[in-house]
């Protein structure tokens, strides 16, 4: 099956959407119309571009936009070796949240073909963390489109229930990063997999003493640091799990009626002792990671406050 991603006008764009009577209502995020077209899905984003996913799909890209497509051909050049994995069937995992003191902790582990991979580059897959939250959103209605993928969300009740236990924020990142991975396993050809690679936040070893159970395919499996610019599965994991913590956090702020700042900076604390002023502790405990310094910040403001 056969991918094209072009870069069109927005003239073109309507050009193409009245004559081949698209769909334009209830669409993803970032889609502004779709259509099938013999065996070729056809899909236009509001970042101007249009894909053709289909066996027919240099034949379909030619009628529709008028000009000669041709299949495309692997590049010949060996890149670096340790920016491969692109050239195979990979699974990417990466995390979310881990370093806010509001919000939940999300993990994905998500699949990406070889075929795949030349797409999601195309539509502009990148490292979540040079993204802005609205890019964020239009991605990650993208990619869950085409990608087998497994998110967990591990909400603040839960992460803090896991902490009084005596779980580090690693033991939780490995147990749930292992256990999106098994899921993605679950949901592809196996046979077909190449390799899994994971965005690197602790050593192999104590990653593996830290997982509950086994590793699944550990002979295949990597670790990458800034794995997000070397694996385009790792950066589309990245997305959808920044996505789910982005909607959370959305969702948190609308429930509460409040801003609810991301990171752990001093604004942090003083948007948290407003919370505690509107709302009480449990409140604040509930919805943030109880553990963190931030805490003790808060309630040293909030007596200081009652003081003055």
């Amino acid at each position: 099956m056969a991918n094209i991603v072009k870069k069109i006008d927005s003239q073109t764009i309507n050009k193409i959407i009245k004559q081949y009577n698209m769909d334009t209502e209830n669409l993803p995020t970032g889609t502004l119309a779709r259509k099938k077209i013999k065996s070729t899905q056809v899909q236009i984003y509001r970042s101007q571009k249009i894909m053709f996913q289909g066996k027919d799909a240099e034949q379909v890209a030619s009628s529709v936009l008028g000009e000669k497509i041709m299949p495309s051909t692997p590049s010949k050049s060996i890149p670096n070796k340790i920016h491969t994995f692109d050239l195979h069937n990979t699974i990417g995992s990466d995390e979310a949240g881990s370093g806010d003191y509001f919000g939940p902790l999300t993990v994905c582990a998500a699949y990406v073909s070889k075929k795949n991979a030349k797409i999601l580059k195309e539509i502009g897959v990148m490292d979540s963390k040079s993204l802005t939250d609205i890019k964020i959103v239009e991605l990650a209605e993208h990619i869950i489109q085409i990608c087998p993928h497994s998110l967990i969300v591990l909400d603040n009740p839960n992460y803090n229930t896991k902490q009084l236990e005596g779980w580090s924020q690693v033991k939780m990142k490995a147990v749930l990063h292992n256990q999106a991975i098994k899921n993605v396993i679950t949901r592809v050809e196996e046979s077909e997999l190449e390799q899994i690679v994971i965005d690197q936040f602790v050593q192999a070893s104590t990653y593996e003493k830290n997982i509950i159970g086994s590793m699944p395919r550990k002979d295949i499996t990597f670790f990458e640091t800034k794995g997000e610019s070397k694996s385009i599965a790792i950066a589309a994991a990245s997305i959808i799990a920044r996505y789910a913590f982005v909607k959370h956090m959305d969702r948190l702020a609308q429930e509460l009626n409040v801003i609810i700042p991301k990171g752990a900076s001093n604004k942090v604390d003083l948007q948290a002792a407003k919370i505690v002023q509107k709302y009480d502790i449990n409140q604040l405990d509930a919805i943030t990671k109880k553990h963190f310094k931030n805490r003790d910040k808060v309630l040293d403001l909030i007596k200081r406050k009652r003081r003055n």
